[in-house]
């Protein structure tokens, strides 16, 4: 039986925690260079200006007029990543299916082995309140114990006026706090810790 948040029925303006690990717990991100291709595997699907094209020289299908990538947290052995819909619902798993596979298949030829890669089927849990939305932005980004200083998250973004690469949007969380309040909110370790049973109620346990 399928656990929650692995099989949704997808919907168009809405947001999504979208979240899975490797199986076993095992590590899916050994260094620098696996993130970083991760993301550019997340980029040339999402920024309108990449020209990477696949082996046959066709270009990557793209999916910015559908998906925004908000934020995201690569991990050790796992990965979150917050999305907003807008346009073509049905997009989404496509999507997160083509970045899946496509790091598999990295990593299975960088390490030389074969088979599955993550646990499962990724989760996918629709946010349908403001405040568990922005409970959730702060939770991918405190993964990291030296989250200041974690270059694989896209709190910097967030934070200290880092260029915003095109494949990731910021701005709809960033709208819902006045100046410098966002930086306030993430470094509330108290109002953290009163958040996390709001957290558990939708069953996200770390993974």
């Amino acid at each position: 039986m399928p656990g929650k948040n692995s099989r949704k029925i997808y919907s168009s303006e809405h947001y999504y925690h979208v979240y899975n690990r490797g199986v076993g717990k095992q590590i899916i991100f050994h260094d620098s260079f696996d993130k970083s291709h991760f993301l550019h595997i997340i980029k040339r699907h999402l920024d309108p200006t990449d020209k990477s094209t696949r082996s046959d020289k066709l270009p990557y299908r793209k999916f910015n007029d559908d998906i925004e990538l908000l934020s995201y947290c690569l991990m050790g052995n796992h990965f979150h990543l917050l999305l907003y819909v807008k346009g073509r619902a049905e997009n989404l798993p496509i999507f997160i299916q083509s970045v899946m596979t496509a790091y598999t298949m990295h990593y299975n030829k960088r390490y030389k082995r074969v088979g599955s890669l993550f646990q499962g089927v990724y989760k996918a849990s629709m946010i349908l309140d403001e405040s568990y939305l922005l409970h959730i932005t702060r939770y991918i980004h405190l993964n990291p114990r030296n989250y200041q200083n974690y270059f694989y998250s896209s709190l910097r973004y967030y934070l200290d006026g880092s260029i915003c690469p095109k494949w990731l949007n910021p701005k709809r969380i960033l709208e819902m706090f006045e100046k410098e309040e966002y930086k306030i909110f993430v470094e509330d370790r108290l109002s953290y810790e009163e958040s996390l049973p709001i957290l558990k109620k939708f069953e996200l346990a770390h993974p």
